[in-house]
């Protein structure tokens, strides 16, 4: 058995799969998350509902499982509604994790991987985007982020805390397989949107057919939620070996249209998708694009399931699975025997 890897938000979109990749790995994982309303139940995983504000808690369950480095994806992360209150993100996505991080010294853990975002960058003077890229966010989300990132260099400096931000563009598709896949309330991300729209025979929102595109709809860089677990995994190993903080971005490298979204939606459930075409939404650049060199140099990842037709019919199995339509609440993986 190898070490033991705090996951918070674990419970998630993106921790749910990161949990499966630890454990497949043989790490022995622990998760925080404020909802545990789908877990997966497997001897190597313990999950706590509670806040990662809750200091004593939290370190009662480092120095209890010899928590030795940590993977930090909760958040608050919809844009529209940083923009709405942001007070809320800065006291959950910034103040909480700073509590985190100190609770964290405390208990002497020194590596962390955080689940950042291109909304550092804001809207982009050039692309693909490298890690160089000027960091200018233009929504209380991407501040957040970026505020985070300035502190754990703070943190490097003064303290030696170790750590790697990790920039997703834009997560997406599922690992039905193991029941795991996007589940937001509400849902905003575009593939789960128009998958939704296929099945139940619904119009699509579309909002921007006018950009300096080639069909005039914004493109996005689209990766798969496996690479970006696998990410976190590398991420954890390398700082086992290396004293660094560092920020890499994970994409595809490649850049999909909304309507090229669309049509592989159709493509793949083979149905026929209304559309209503609204005007931009203000921040909502043309373009987004990774530049993912420094991902390949220090970690040795590519992503291995980011072409379209991959995220998408992943995406898509994951929906049309029975217990979707239950929500998947409290439901639970009982085969202990997939991973070693």
């Amino acid at each position: 058995m190898k070490q033991t890897i705090l996951v918070t938000g674990g419970a998630g979109y993106i921790g749910s799969h990161t949990v499966l990749e630890l454990l497949q790995h043989n790490y022995r994982v622990v998760v925080i998350d404020k909802q545990c309303s789908f877990q997966i139940d497997h001897p190597q995983v313990t999950y706590f509902q509670c806040d990662i504000a809750d200091s004593s808690l939290i370190k009662t369950i480092c120095l209890r499982y010899a928590i030795t480095g940590v993977v930090h994806c909760a958040a608050f992360i919809e844009v529209g509604a940083s923009v709405a209150d942001p007070a809320r993100y800065y006291q959950n996505n910034v103040i909480k994790t700073l509590q985190l991080l100190d609770t964290l010294r405390a208990c002497s853990i020194d590596r962390l991987v955080f689940s950042s975002s291109a909304a550092v960058y804001g809207t982009p003077e050039k692309v693909p985007i490298p890690e160089t890229h000027p960091c200018n966010p233009i929504s209380p989300y991407g501040k957040t982020k970026q505020m985070v990132e300035q502190i754990l260099a703070d943190y490097y400096t003064a303290y030696g805390m170790r750590s790697m931000s990790l920039r997703y563009f834009n997560a997406a598709g599922a690992y039905p397989e193991y029941h795991l896949g996007e589940r937001h309330e509400p849902e905003t991300h575009l593939i789960p949107r128009v998958l939704e729209a296929a099945l139940n025979g619904q119009r699509c929102t579309i909002f921007g057919n006018d950009y300096p595109t080639p069909d005039g709809t914004c493109i996005r860089d689209y990766v798969h939620v496996r690479d970006i677990a696998r990410a976190h995994r590398l991420a954890l190993e390398y700082l086992h070996d290396n004293a660094v903080c560092n920020a890499l971005n994970l994409g595809s490298t490649t850049g999909l249209s909304v309507l090229e979204i669309i049509d592989q939606v159709q493509e793949v459930t083979q149905r026929t998708i209304a559309l209503d075409f609204r005007p931009r939404r203000a921040g909502d650049p043309a373009y987004l694009i990774a530049d993912t060199r420094q991902a390949k140099t220090v970690l040795q990842w590519e992503p291995e399931y980011s072409d379209k037709k991959a995220i998408v019919s992943s995406a898509y199995a994951f929906k049309r699975e029975p217990i979707f339509q239950n929500n998947y609440q409290n439901h639970f993986l009982r085969d202990k025997n997939w991973i070693p």
